[in-house]
């Protein structure tokens, strides 16, 4: 199955990260990041590896977690945008 593959995973992450250059959106970056982080553990084997390769579920559950982790962290190292809504306080109508 296609997602038992370590390049798989790593296309994935390159085409996340392709599109967050493209939409500057601070989301696809967690999950190319998830999804990278996921075919390096299955490139590089081990017990881990067996461990998130033995069902499609635990490979799903591996990059949900691994891309929440890499989210929470970017946007604790580039921080929350602020400052970005603009209110009113008169009506533009009202002469």
């Amino acid at each position: 199955m296609l997602l038992g593959e370590w390049w798989a995973w790593m296309a994935a992450g390159l085409v996340l990260a392709v599109g967050e250059v493209l939409l500057p959106s601070y989301v696809l970056l967690g999950f190319g990041i998830g999804a990278v982080l996921v075919g390096v553990i299955l490139l590089v084997g081990g017990p881990v590896a067996v461990w998130v390769g033995a069902s499609v579920y635990l490979t799903l559950l591996a990059f949900a977690i691994f891309s929440l982790l890499a989210w929470l962290g970017l946007r604790r190292w580039l921080g929350v945008r602020t400052g970005q809504v603009r209110t009113f306080d008169h009506d533009i109508n009202d002469n």
